[in-house]
């Protein structure tokens, strides 16, 4: 506690060095605590504090008890009203933490709505109050909105997925010293470099062949755009040669010269598709069911996105059929919005929004697929494996089309790799889609900074289109 507290005091005059008036909201635990050891610090440092401690000073743990006592002797004024307070420059949330295991009541809650409705930002201790620290979901109806949350001894899956993002603001991080680990739940992708596999290099005497084919299937009437992106992402990624197949029975001229049309190309021989990294489901609407039986057979590598996927949901021979791909060594990447999920898995979006990290591991763990639940901290998840929560991205990624190009863009990864390769089949699919979604949700965060290098408060969206060349000019 004397560390947390310590830390956040730190933490708070690097970020807000000319606040003059800082408000603590200390509530019945060690969290309080640690506001309360921070309070004494911000008092020594000249800072005009005033702790509003919501607790029963006799029912203290011993070592927030203590903190109370060390405030109080330093002349830190504390006390339960809430009314009657100056406008802080500064607020220091320490109500709950990590101890919200049921939704705020009474003054809690009315602490937590009086911060938010302030002008002053806030500095959470360990996670905002009110959060759940697993699934970044609001534990009850009222939650802190931080400017920034300092993360103590670990980094909770919280912050980083569901509403986590909107609540915790920036996150820092402070181990207190503390070299011990736990076995993580999650591992949290990084913000600065994508995590690539080590593509196999280009030599000279190579030709467009060497990097594999791809083909897209979907595009049913008056969607064939979204085929078209996801195409254009295999593309730009790196794979040799893409065919789109469109499901749209109106002839058409492809929409980029490098891109061929093949009809019916899921009816190919066993040797073409087995050979083959399929992206299958971009725009397909109902047409695609009839394309999901051969291809589940028989492709060799296989994503599935969109149309495809409730096309799954609804079938139970075509769970089977995907299911039984990993026994034959035929991986599959899926890539479901939370609507999507939650029809594969029989239970509502906001069931699988309430706890992302475990949605994504069951459906990956019933199908035998590496998955990518997509949304604000999309989680990638692989049989047996650690799931992996991406820390890239924002809003500008919602728009029509972006799920396409991500899509296209782990099949243009993926196509890249022979067949004979170091990497299992899962760590491979599951590589590629941890570097394709870390890429995507890069390219938007520098799509949020203006010429100047400012942080647009509200950047316009990314068009997908854009994207795809935002994605590639990213990894210049």
């Amino acid at each position: 506690m004397a560390r947390a507290g310590l830390a956040t005091a730190r933490l708070a005059l690097a970020l807000a060095p000319h606040a003059e008036r800082v408000l603590v909201l200390a509530g019945p635990g060690n969290n309080g605590g640690d506001g309360l050891i921070a309070a004494f610090h911000l008092k020594a440092q000249g800072k005009s504090v005033r702790v509003v401690h919501l607790a029963d000073p006799a029912r203290l743990p011993a070592d927030a008890a203590q903190a109370l006592q060390q405030a109080r002797h330093a002349g830190v004024p504390v006390t339960a009203a809430l009314q009657g307070l100056d406008e802080p420059d500064l607020v220091i949330d320490a109500l709950l933490g990590l101890g919200a295991a049921r939704p705020p009541e009474g003054d809690l809650a009315r602490a937590i709505d009086m911060a938010n409705a302030g002008q002053a930002p806030i500095l959470a201790i360990d996670l905002p109050s009110g959060l759940h620290p697993d699934t970044g979901s609001p534990v009850g109806s009222a939650a802190i909105h931080a400017a920034w949350t300092l993360s103590l001894l670990t980094l909770k899956p919280g912050l980083f997925t569901g509403q986590g993002r909107d609540h915790a603001g920036d996150p820092w991080f402070d181990v207190l010293g503390v070299t011990e680990t736990e076995t993580p739940c999650a591992w949290l992708g990084p913000w600065a470099k994508a995590p690539q596999p080590d593509l196999p290099s280009r030599r000279h005497a190579q030709h467009k062949g060497s990097f594999g084919d791809l083909m897209v299937i979907g595009g049913a009437a008056g969607m064939t755009g979204a085929a078209a992106l996801a195409g254009r992402a295999a593309l730009t990624a790196g794979a040799g040669r893409v065919y789109l197949s469109l499901l749209d029975d109106a002839e058409h001229r492809s929409p980029m010269p490098e891109l061929m049309l093949r009809k019916a190309a899921w009816l190919a021989d066993a040797r073409t598709l087995s050979a083959t990294t399929v992206v299958c489901g971009c725009g397909g609407g109902p047409p695609v069911a009839d394309t999901l039986a051969p291809l589940l057979i028989g492709a060799g590598r296989l994503l599935l996105d969109a149309d495809a996927l409730n096309a799954v949901a609804r079938d139970t021979g075509l769970q089977k059929l995907l299911a039984d791909r990993a026994a034959r060594g035929q991986p599959t990447v899926l890539t479901p919005h939370p609507l999507e999920a939650a029809r594969l898995l029989g239970v509502s979006a906001a069931e699988v929004q309430a706890d992302r990290l475990a949605a994504a591991a069951r459906l990956s763990q019933r199908l035998a697929a590496v998955v990518a639940l997509k949304g604000s901290g999309t989680v990638v998840a692989a049989p047996g494996h650690t799931p992996w929560i991406n820390a890239s991205g924002n809003a500008a990624l919602a728009t029509a089309g972006s799920g396409d190009v991500l899509a296209g863009w782990i099949g243009g990864l993926w196509a890249q790799w022979p067949p004979s390769n170091s990497m299992t089949n899962l760590t491979l699919a599951s590589a590629c889609a941890r570097h394709a979604t870390w890429l995507h949700g890069h390219a938007a965060d520098r799509h949020a900074f203006d010429a100047r290098g400012q942080v647009r408060t509200s950047p316009l969206p990314l068009r997908a289109g854009d994207l795809i060349e935002a994605m590639a000019a990213a990894l210049g």
